[in-house]
């Protein structure tokens, strides 16, 4: 499992990069999702998102789930990229496969990366 340390973690599964207010979803859940085949991005530029809400929803061909924001703030981008080609988040989680842009993001109750694989792994069995 890919948990860069740079990052922070929520335990819904959502990474945030305080550096550039980027968020998607996690290695581990892509995992547990398997092929993504869909995603709706919720929000749009310039709306204000709250930690802890729905941003997005993403569908696998195993499950659907809904995507929530690790941090409360401005919306400054949305990646479209990811709503036209979804099997991003399978291949570059971390990278490509942002979901949104956060623009002077408070982050909301986040782990750091060790915390994150540990509460990982308790709930991969």
């Amino acid at each position: 499992m890919n948990t860069p340390s740079n990052l922070k973690y929520a335990k819904s599964d959502e990474w945030f990069d305080p550096a550039s207010g980027k968020v998607g979803i996690t290695d581990f859940a892509q995992s547990q999702l398997s092929d993504i085949v869909f995603v709706e991005i919720l929000v749009d530029e310039g709306e204000d998102v709250t930690a802890g809400k729905p941003i997005a929803s993403v569908e696998s061909v195993k499950a659907s789930a809904e995507i929530y924001a690790p941090a409360s703030g401005k919306v400054a981008k949305v990646n479209k990229g990811v709503v036209e080609k979804p099997e991003l988040i399978n291949s570059d989680p971390f990278g490509e496969a942002w979901m949104i842009q956060i623009d002077g993001g408070v982050a909301g109750d986040l782990m750091d990366s060790a915390a994150y694989e540990k509460d990982s792994a308790s709930r991969a069995h």
